[in-house]
């Protein structure tokens, strides 16, 4: 039958040769969905703040680095290097943008450091993955009156075949008929492998969940969404390679790879937290100043305010998750 795994098809059908990634694929307005980015600097400014505290509180290393994983077409890093962190010492190249697909990697900002792949061995820093554990290819559960697995043949035909392995977490005892949940295997590996690697703190931002079971009980379609566009796309198994395929994360599989997250917030927190208020008072201010005659700083400082109803919008941006995995800097 020749059939794949769904995670495998998954991956070739984002980073294949011909996946969506791989072909062009990407955020940002003139891409296929937004991300907080790329609703403007805003976010990369608060980053900034939250990465300079962190740096300082491991002792204001030099050998500080910032990495990046998926960092798509470089947006949040020149938010970031623009804003100019502390952290950073001005050597963009301090800054690590990880990006598996090539034709983003291109438009990485000059002076960074671009790589397909985490560096081996210690990771001093910040690891920070934005919208990213939602893209890695997970693996597909269903109910037919038991639990079984997707597989999907080359005619693009999904076929039920019995779970390799035992899943980390728990699933429903009495599910509907139907229902599908994901297993994030790669996911749970990827935290694991960097929070057994850090000397820092890894921060992840994402849709999320509590628990897989949650997601048993909702229609497949809510969580499991394609996208091309700027709008939802077609089902997984059509248009292959011209659709974004992602999943909310669910944390109790994060949690079965590696220890519970040091700080669990919502975007909304998290942003709060480390001063958005104070920078969109700070943009009232310039604009006001400066409103009879505006150059283009009045005008970026002007758009803090949208920018910040976007990323705070508790039905939107503001209710994605964020947890923090800190590990104490060994000097």
């Amino acid at each position: 039958m020749n059939a794949r795994r769904f995670d495998e098809f998954m991956h070739l059908a984002l980073y294949g040769p011909n996946g969506f990634y791989s072909s062009g694929g990407r955020a940002g307005r003139r891409g296929d969905f937004i991300t907080s980015p790329e609703v403007g600097p805003l976010f990369g400014v608060v980053l900034a703040r939250a990465l300079d505290a962190w740096w300082f509180e491991m002792g204001e290393p030099d050998d500080f680095r910032v990495f990046e994983v998926g960092a798509g077409p470089g947006t949040l890093a020149r938010s970031v290097i623009a804003a100019e962190p502390r952290c950073l010492g001005g050597d963009a190249s301090r800054y690590v943008a990880v990006e598996r697909a090539t034709t983003q990697r291109a438009t990485h900002p000059d002076g960074v450091t671009s790589c397909d792949m985490l560096p081996e061995g210690l990771l001093r820093g910040v690891v920070i993955a934005n919208e990213l554990l939602d893209n890695l290819a997970f693996r597909l559960l269903v109910n037919d009156g038991q639990w079984r697995e997707a597989w999907v043949t080359p005619e693009g035909t999904e076929v039920l075949q019995p779970i390799e392995g035992t899943p980390p977490f728990e699933l429903p005892a009495n599910p509907p008929q139907g229902a599908r949940v994901p297993w994030q295997q790669r996911a749970g590996e990827w935290v694991g492998d960097v929070v057994s690697r850090l000397d820092g703190r890894l921060v992840v931002f994402d849709y999320m969940v509590a628990r897989t079971a949650m997601l048993a009980a909702r229609p497949w379609r809510e969580w499991l969404r394609t996208y091309a566009g700027h709008e939802r796309g077609a089902h997984y198994l059509r248009e292959v390679g011209r659709q974004d395929i992602t999943t909310d994360v669910c944390i109790d599989q994060l949690e079965a790879m590696v220890r519970a997250a040091d700080v669990v917030r919502s975007q909304e927190q998290f942003l709060k937290r480390w001063g958005i208020d104070e920078l969109v008072d700070e943009g009232k201010r310039v604009w006001e100043a400066e409103a009879a005659r505006p150059g283009l700083r009045a005008m970026k400082m002007r758009s803090r305010v949208s920018e910040a109803e976007a990323l705070l919008d508790p039905r939107g941006l503001g209710s994605f998750t964020v947890l923090e995995w800190a590990r104490r800097s060994r000097g």
